[in-house]
């Protein structure tokens, strides 16, 4: 009968921290630090004596430092090592003044961090008192500060230029374009100018005296092109406005498919010319009314359908219209009668087209790349 070999089992070798030499004495041990001990490691153990061996205060300032201040120096690792596992320090290699020597170096040092600590604790709260006193603007105050920055100092250099006796004029739209303003930043600058407006026009109908005695030094027909120029900024805030109205997301739920209807139709969606922008085409699936304006040949069309389901777009046609109610017309002066259809009611609106003197046609349902969306009912 064969004899059975005892089975052996190898010892797994112990690494890191469990592997610490203390029995070959202290400069084993600082070896065994400098090149198996991981700075992380390194650092946790230095905070630990840190923890252990001073009072809040200054514990607080030390642990305040850096990081590198405690991972850095393995021998400072290997001392603190062994006062927190309480080893006897021993060593045949060293004497014992040069082993105390390590340790009064550790000690010095650490003792040296405190007072960095402490100023790095004062810049951290300067810091965050500084972050405090940071004023935090609002939505509104953001806008607000953003319209003086920008339109209200082009508007303040034409009132300067004014004053020097150019004749000088400004393009509220374009600017307003320009500075990524909408809608709601026009009220400062229609105050502003209403405040021009007034000045002007009761100096130039000589409705105050003091108004006239101001304006004395202009003649009646610079007091006109100002008023002419007013009036205008005043149109542009309006269109502009109007075109902000016009884009604004519609939170109406429309039929699914609408997106798909409009995806390939052709159509302008802004002109500088007329200050106008097309409204989101999606807008036009299910509505009963629709107007457009070729902006190349200045045709206003007017679509009205009696579809229980409104309009539908195929491609770039209107589907649905009513031939007998639907019209177009062209504008001689579109710059009059487009702010009337984009603001005014039907009935009015009905009252201003009887006022044309070109004659009425019958539109055919195609739009193109020269056609803006202006409003649907």
């Amino acid at each position: 009968m064969a004899i059975r070999k005892k089975k052996t089992i190898r010892k797994i070798p112990k690494t890191g921290l469990n592997a610490v030499p203390f029995d070959k004495g202290f400069q084993s041990t600082l070896h065994y630090f400098q090149y198996n001990v991981e700075k992380k490691q390194i650092s946790d153990i230095i905070k630990t004596y840190i923890k252990n061996n001073y009072n809040a205060s200054d514990k607080r300032n030390i642990l305040a430092n850096s990081e590198w201040r405690f991972s850095t120096y393995s021998h400072y690792g290997c001392v603190a090592y062994w006062i927190n596992t309480k080893q006897e320090p021993h060593c045949k290699s060293y004497s014992k003044a040069t082993i105390e020597e390590y340790f009064g170096s550790f000690k010095k040092y650490i003792d040296s961090l405190i007072e960095p600590g402490i100023q790095l604790l004062e810049e951290k709260k300067l810091k965050e008192k500084e972050k405090e006193n940071i004023i935090v603007l609002s939505p509104q105050q953001r806008l607000q500060k953003k319209i003086g920055e920008t339109i209200i100092q082009d508007l303040l250099e034409l009132e300067d230029q004014w004053i020097e006796g150019k004749e000088t004029s400004i393009n509220v739209y374009e600017q307003f374009k320009l500075y990524g303003l909408s809608g709601s930043a026009t009220l400062p600058v229609q105050t502003m100018v209403e405040g021009w407006l007034l000045d002007y026009e009761d100096a130039y109908y000589k409705r105050c005296e003091q108004a006239v005695e101001g304006y004395s030094h202009l003649k009646k027909s610079e007091l006109n092109r100002r008023i002419n120029e007013c009036h205008s900024i005043l149109n542009d805030l309006s269109k502009i406005k109007l075109a902000t109205r016009a884009q604004r997301k519609v939170s109406v739920k429309k039929p699914k498919s609408a997106d798909k209807q409009v995806a390939k139709l052709k159509y302008k969606k802004e002109d500088s010319e007329f200050k106008i922008v097309s409204i989101n085409p999606i807008q036009i699936i299910g509505c009963v009314m629709l107007y457009t304006f070729n902006t190349k040949y200045k045709v206003l069309t007017q679509y009205v359908t009696r579809a229980g389901n409104g309009f539908e777009i195929s491609g770039s046609t209107i589907k649905n219209f009513s031939k007998e109610d639907s019209r177009s017309i062209k504008l001689r002066k579109p710059d009059e009668f487009l702010p009337i259809v984009m603001s005014k009611s039907q009935t009015q609106i009905d009252k201003e087209w009887n006022t044309l003197t070109t004659k009425t046609t019958k539109p055919n349902g195609r739009l193109n790349a020269e056609t803006i969306l202006l409003r649907v009912k």
